[in-house]
């Protein structure tokens, strides 16, 4: 897994984040995948406050406890929302831009670093991984290295919070049933790119994953998984936590 920050030049979400929080407004942050066509993240959605969040998140931020940590914070929504419902929070980033954006929105702790990165240490009861938290695997067979690597920053009471979709409903026909190869590459493996104005950031792999295969990639890293919070369109939030 790459344990490093993005580049200034390479960081179209951060350049995004970053206009947004001085000017409250952004030019286009324009999606782009091999696989679907081009869409575009509206910018503002990164600044939400509770109430305009998913049901999803709203539930992880109530059920977090103890010292948090809030892995690709972005904008800080998540961190700051907890904050200041009393919280210890250290929000974590591997943009720089989005890392400046957080201390000047007043988030108390913040670090610019890969999670991956084998420097960064420290025990969490809370880790915080929304917005399709199981993306940053990239792909399935690199979700046990994710989990191993939360394990160890995990306190022996501590939890995971993740999200993600099933994307089987990309696949489903007319009847309802769902034309997927299982013979292919998991479907719920999507390569992404961002475009914001001049910025263009590298392509990435990014990881949806269902229900039945977190639970059971959890089970093999020793961890017990358990669906908290369902929300409209396949989307689900998890608590992973030591089966020991």
């Amino acid at each position: 897994m790459q344990t490093d920050t993005l580049s200034i030049s390479q960081d179209p979400m951060g350049a995004a984040i970053r206009d947004f929080h001085l000017t409250g407004k952004a030019g286009r942050l324009r999606v782009l995948s091999s696989m679907f066509e081009e869409d575009e993240m509206p910018v503002a959605h990164l600044f939400r406050t509770f109430k305009d969040m998913p049901r999803t998140e709203q539930r992880a931020l109530e059920e977090a406890y103890g010292n948090v940590l809030d892995i690709g914070a972005g904008a800080g929504c998540h961190a700051l929302e907890l904050q200041q419902r009393g919280k210890s929070v250290k929000a974590i980033d591997i943009s720089p831009l989005s890392c400046e954006v957080m201390e000047e929105r007043g988030v108390k702790d913040v670090e610019c670093t890969n999670v991956f990165n084998p420097t960064f240490i420290g025990q969490f009861d809370t880790i915080l991984l929304l917005m399709n938290g199981t993306g940053i695997a990239g792909k399935l067979s690199n979700l046990p290295n994710l989990l191993n690597r939360l394990k160890q920053l995990m306190s022996k009471d501590g939890q995971i919070l993740i999200d993600s979709s099933d994307l089987k409903y990309i696949y489903e026909d007319e009847d309802g049933a769902f034309d997927i190869d299982l013979n292919g590459p998991y479907y719920g493996e999507v390569d992404y790119q961002m475009v914001y104005r001049n910025v263009k950031g590298e392509s990435f792999d990014w990881l949806y994953t269902d229900p039945t295969m977190l639970k059971a990639v959890c089970e093999q890293c020793g961890l017990k998984c358990e669906i908290i919070e369902e929300g409209d369109h396949y989307d689900y939030l998890a608590k992973i936590t030591l089966t020991i």
